[in-house]
């Protein structure tokens, strides 16, 4: 609502006001008068000379755009009210239309100040309070918005006077309990003497007090405040943090923005701003660097336990007094020793186990040995003694099924599968075929090879001309009927003979592996292998091996006994 609250003209009445805005800026109707009879320029833009609603007096008027002359004489921080100030002695008696409970005409009963009374000046006559100075102060725009206006700072004298009292009482209690002590330690007495502030100190060097080591924390304090130093006001500790001009900043050795982050509010860079130029030969490696090299942590242990000490109640400064807080700390570490000693010894006295705590040689630990050993290039012992190999706990050299190899000493490439190096069958837990299984591999990888490398006529027309009966040897080598495949006649004898040796075999279950290296050794390969493996073999040992993944394997059906 920033228009004033002008009725509602009409379209004659508007058309009209229109009319004779424009004659009076082009100058023929005479200008509009303003209250004092003052002509008002036609030319002022509405919003200017239009009055909002809360000052419109009706009538064409700019004196809302004038500065309104205000007397401010009385617009004074120190003109405040006269507090408590009396208009003049008391009355006698008790007036009509005064104050009920103190008899002062200034004010109403609802309005006293003064203690309700059991019996007010009304009815007792007693007591009657004089009249109060009212003073109407005009105060100002400044002076209503000074939150200090009217604060009388003598009355601040009773807080003061209050706890300088509470003060001198407490060092009066402590002065007590330091003369009733029995044996007196000088330092403690000192140190509980510095603490208490306030009025009644004596001059006496024993507790503390004197004028002299007043005058020393004060020195201690300006020298503190000096430039380039932070002082804790716990510790006592001087920490440089502005580097000297002669330095080169720690953010103009590597100018590189993706070097070491430099944090300017604390002046750190932790890591090293050149990361190619070892710690020890680099002009600046980093804060972390300086922080944990040389003697720095042990200088840290010593501080901590320093402040941890004085935070106990003893008199421990490492500044003040060095030797005194390195003498200390040897003795809390030697006495942590021991008391780690008295309770190990606690422990295993108490619940045993101290065969367990013998540690093994560094020798057997650490696989250090003092025996020379020298190699060659192609790396046999030259001399010395070869270092013997680490047996497990998993037994060794223990094959299956007449193998000579373990499952995985061989790989085919063709089919990407793993096997036996003994007779390059890929099917695991199988029995070993010897050199037959390996010819047989070997001719079926031929084979494939050869037909996959032939065009489709070519390798019709060569299965074609092939004789029809060819030798069992290469029908068994260059077909896909393999060994206990397809269909097989097995004899009745030859199975049963069969059966038999493989009864034989699995009886013998402590067979000598050294013999077996023997005859290893002496033919080149195991006698097993040398030899084809038939049919009846083949399904002797599939009729006896067990078959350990049936779960109806153990299963007996007891109706039948």
């Amino acid at each position: 609502m920033a228009s004033s609250t002008v009725q509602k003209l009409s379209r004659e009445e508007f058309r009209r006001q229109k009319d004779l805005d424009a004659a009076r800026k082009a100058g023929t109707a005479p200008a509009a008068l303003d209250e004092e009879g003052k002509p008002i320029n036609p030319h002022i833009p509405q919003y200017i000379s239009q009055a909002p609603w809360y000052l419109n007096s009706g009538a064409p008027s700019l004196s809302h755009q004038r500065k309104v002359e205000d007397d401010r004489s009385n617009d004074k921080l120190d003109n405040w009210y006269d507090r408590g100030a009396k208009a003049g002695p008391a009355s006698k008696k008790y007036r009509k239309g005064a104050c009920e409970n103190c008899g002062a005409m200034t004010h109403q009963r609802k309005d006293c100040l003064e203690r309700p009374r059991k019996k007010g000046a009304k009815w007792s006559k007693k007591d009657i309070q004089a009249d109060e100075v009212v003073q109407d102060v005009a105060a100002g725009y400044a002076a209503k918005r000074d939150r200090w206006n009217g604060y009388d700072a003598s009355e601040y004298k009773k807080v003061y006077d209050e706890y300088a009292a509470v003060d001198a009482a407490r060092q009066k209690l402590r002065e007590e309990e330091i003369d009733n002590r029995t044996t007196t330690d000088l330092a403690a007495v000192r140190k509980v003497a510095k603490t208490s502030k306030g009025e009644g100190k004596t001059a006496d060097p024993d507790f503390g007090s004197s004028e002299d080591e007043d005058e020393d924390e004060d020195k201690y304090a300006d020298a503190a405040d000096a430039v380039g130093q932070h002082l804790d006001a716990k510790t006592r500790i001087t920490v440089r943090n502005l580097r000297i001009r002669e330095d080169t900043a720690k953010y103009l050795i590597n100018l590189d923005p993706e070097s070491a982050y430099y944090d300017p509010k604390t002046r750190s860079m932790r890591d090293a701003p050149i990361t190619n130029v070892p710690a020890e030969d680099a002009k600046f490696a980093g804060d972390n660097f300086f922080r944990f090299s040389g003697e720095a942590e042990e200088v840290q242990k010593l501080q901590l336990f320093a402040w941890q000490a004085a935070q106990r109640g003893n008199d421990v400064h490492l500044t003040s007094n060095p030797t005194a807080g390195e003498l200390l700390h040897q003795e809390f570490k030697q006495k942590k020793e021991e008391l780690k000693d008295s309770t190990k010894t606690s422990i295993l006295a108490r619940y045993g186990g101290a065969e367990y705590l013998d540690a093994a040689p560094k020798e057997l630990r650490q696989g250090q040995t003092e025996n020379y050993v020298e190699y060659s290039r192609t790396g046999q012992v030259i001399k010395g003694k070869e270092r013997a190999k680490a047996r497990s706990k998993y037994p060794e050299d223990v094959y299956i099924n007449n193998h000579t190899s373990v499952w995985g000493s061989w790989f085919d490439k063709s089919t990407s599968q793993w096997g036996y190096a003994c007779c390059h069958s890929a099917l695991h837990i199988s029995y070993c075929a010897g050199l037959a299984g390996i010819e047989a591999t070997e001719a079926s990888s031929a084979k494939q090879l050869l037909s996959s490398s032939l065009p489709p006529e070519a390798s019709s027309s060569s299965s074609k001309a092939e004789p029809v009966k060819q030798n069992d040897k290469i029908e068994q080598n260059f077909s896909k009927k393999r060994v206990g495949e397809g269909d097989v006649t097995l004899d009745k004898e030859k199975l049963e003979h069969a059966l038999r040796d493989e009864k034989k075999r699995k009886s013998k279950a402590d067979y000598d592996d050294e013999e077996r290296h023997s005859k290893k050794s002496k033919s080149g390969t195991v006698e097993s292998s040398s030899h084809d493996v038939s049919e009846e073999q083949l399904e002797a040992y599939r009729m006896s091996r067990r078959m350990a993944e049936d779960p109806m394997a153990n299963y007996v059906d007891k109706d039948d006994f």
